[in-house]
């Protein structure tokens, strides 16, 4: 008999079910992966959500506790018989007792995937690499890749690379915008150049001392890091920004007032930068909360990163919307 779920829902914490994957295919243990594929009358979360179960492991949430115990019963039968199966809540399902209170119908796949499938292997490797990939699988049939042809019958699931965030500062804003970049689960570095040897006392943050060029090319960037500049110090602010325009990073921001950003710009339009290049540039960073608290203007940066982030996954279905395939 299964162990009941955690009376707190600390496994729902963490969207991204990844890492309880490479938890479970460590210890080699098989795996139910359950997947939201459908999602009528505006349910808690979208469709691509996922829940992870195996033993001793649990991860992800669907509905904030009206549906998870019943989805836990099924996913270890799922590991028993390792027959998929999808489950209905809402109008239509076979358990009217349990019903979403925001009366919502959502539809979740089930699958048992083995600790040594190629497709988890592949997503893993993926992962850890930082590549883009897709998931499509019926249950029985899987395939994991850049691009792989959908079926009649499967799900087709988008994985991107973990939001990526580097903050360049020292001070309580700096230090609150990495910590809240941690809680909200971006592989976060914070950059203070020269700075003292130990690291700022964050859990899960990396820490870096040398220069704005360097420090961004042995961390890497890529469409999907976001570069936070909060220095409070002119010429770093001029040295980090012009790191951080040229890279491949999909956000870059500065904080400061408005009324400095002439001359914070003009040193790197004389450097050749292009005013199209300038003119993606955040400043003043964040969104317009009214607040400059160093909690309040983490709030806004980070808001807005995510506010952008999502922006971009609804213009691109395939990411944004995982459903059944059609032959």
């Amino acid at each position: 008999m299964r162990e009941p779920l955690p009376e707190w829902p600390m496994f729902g914490m963490a969207d991204d079910v990844r890492p309880a994957l490479a938890q479970a295919q460590q210890r080699n243990l098989p795996i139910a992966l359950a997947t939201l594929v459908s999602v009528e009358g505006g349910g808690p979360r979208p469709p691509g959500t996922q829940m992870v179960f195996a033993e001793g492991i649990v991860a992800g949430y669907f509905s904030g506790g009206c549906v998870e115990s019943d989805v836990a019963d099924h996913a270890f039968a799922c590991l028993d018989d390792a027959a998929p199966r999808r489950l209905v809540y809402g109008a239509g399902s076979p358990w009217p007792d349990i019903q979403l209170l925001c009366g919502a119908r959502i539809e979740i796949f089930v699958e048992r995937v083995d600790p040594g499938d190629p497709a988890l292997t592949e997503l893993l490797a993926a992962y850890d690499a930082r590549r883009p990939v897709v998931w499509v699988s019926d249950g029985v049939r899987r395939a994991c890749g850049p691009a792989p042809g959908p079926w009649d019958g499967a799900i087709v699931q988008a994985y991107d690379p973990v939001p990526r965030l580097v903050v360049f500062g020292a001070d309580p804003t700096a230090l609150a915008i990495a910590q809240l970049g941690v809680q909200s689960g971006m592989e976060t570095t914070l950059v203070r150049p020269k700075g003292p040897q130990a690291p700022p006392p964050i859990a899960g943050i990396a820490y870096r001392r040398d220069e704005p060029a360097q420090a961004l090319a042995t961390i890497g960037t890529d469409a999907w890091t976001s570069i936070a500049i909060a220095t409070h110090n002119l010429e770093m602010d001029r040295e980090a920004l012009a790191a951080a325009l040229p890279s491949d990073a999909g956000y870059v921001g500065l904080l400061g007032a408005r009324k400095r950003l002439p001359e914070r710009l003009e040193p790197l339009r004389a450097a050749g930068f292009s005013e199209a290049r300038l003119q993606q540039l955040h400043a003043p960073i964040g969104l317009d909360i009214g607040g400059k608290a160093p909690w309040e203007v983490a709030l806004s940066v980070i808001g807005e990163i995510t506010a952008l982030r999502h922006a971009r996954l609804a213009e691109e279905p395939r990411k944004a919307t995982p459903k059944r395939a059609t032959a």
